[in-house]
């Protein structure tokens, strides 16, 4: 199954659902930053959910960024993801591997820790982007994305994100959202049947893993609620604009001083993406171009 993106709407238009399949872009994250199989589980959630809230933004431009900075090994996630599908993140400690929890997963809350904060920045496409802090409340990501959506939006959300990994890498990865909008909020029946079934869901990743691909699970939660699934399938992946260009505009900022320096020293610089781990050389003669520019800009 290819990684996409898909939106439903039932009861009226009172409930809106998002699932995402991340399991080839989680998969890529993973050989790109060497992750420990905790950590995949982690950046992959994160990525997954990064994804589900992108895609309630309006303008084509809108981005999501999520960190997690817990008192755990991992020391953080970090996440940028857009309403055009794409998505990227890395993890401080990508090594850090943890003994299983005790229901035997992947203990991302111990690796992220639950002493600490979910900072969100939505960037809608115009004017200041919005920042909202949270406290974690476990360290699982699904839990503390869906405090997020309750504590700041006062959307009511059930959300289910997770990564299976395994030795021969990520097998299985994506999410669901499932949110109760304005109209249908005083439906407590209509809240308490949702809660009750999506509580009787065995995680995210084993349905995948058992077949079952995006409509089929939204049929099984909201079949008999008029559920209508929106005909555009989106497809999503890892991708990072970071470039050459980039770089040189960030070095630029160090002045010709530091920049005289890395020439004496270095003969060069090598510059490191944090996000996708992409590796840029730039030589001695890259250096000595930005110096002169540099020069020619303080001279004119």
């Amino acid at each position: 199954m290819p990684d996409q993106l898909i939106r439903a709407t039932a009861a009226d238009d009172g409930i809106r659902a998002v699932g995402v399949i991340t399991t080839r872009l989680t998969e890529e994250a993973r050989q790109r930053h060497g992750l420990s199989y905790v950590a995949t589980a982690a950046l992959g959630r994160a990525m997954a959910a990064g994804l589900l809230l992108a895609s309630g933004m309006k303008q084509p431009q809108s981005r999501v960024n999520l960190r997690f900075k817990g008192n755990g090994p991992l020391k953080g996630v970090l996440v940028d993801a857009g309403l055009d599908g794409t998505v990227r993140g890395y993890v401080t400690n990508p090594t850090v591997e943890l003994p299983p929890n005790d229901r035997g997963k992947l203990d991302v809350g111990g690796a992220i820790g639950n002493d600490g904060f979910l900072y969100v920045v939505r960037d809608v496409g115009f004017g200041y982007p919005y920042s909202s802090t949270v406290e974690l409340v476990s360290g699982e990501i699904g839990d503390d994305v869906a405090h997020y959506l309750a504590a700041s939006e006062q959307t009511p959300s059930a959300l289910s994100v997770g990564v299976f990994v395994d030795s021969q890498g990520v097998n299985a990865a994506g999410g669901l959202l499932i949110q109760v909008l304005p109209k249908a909020a005083r439906d407590e029946a209509l809240i308490s049947l949702l809660e009750s079934r999506f509580a009787s869901l065995a995680g995210f990743t084993p349905l995948v893993k058992a077949g079952m691909t995006l409509p089929d699970i939204f049929e099984n939660l909201l079949g008999d609620m008029g559920l209508n699934i929106l005909p555009q399938n989106q497809l999503v992946q890892f991708s990072c604009h970071c470039s050459s260009d980039r770089v040189m505009g960030a070095l630029k900022i160090l002045g010709a001083v530091e920049l005289q320096d890395m020439i004496e020293k270095d003969d060069g610089a090598e510059v490191t993406c944090e996000f996708c781990n992409e590796v840029y050389r730039i030589p001695r003669q890259g250096l000595e171009q930005l110096v002169d520019d540099l020069m020619a800009e303080k001279s004119g």
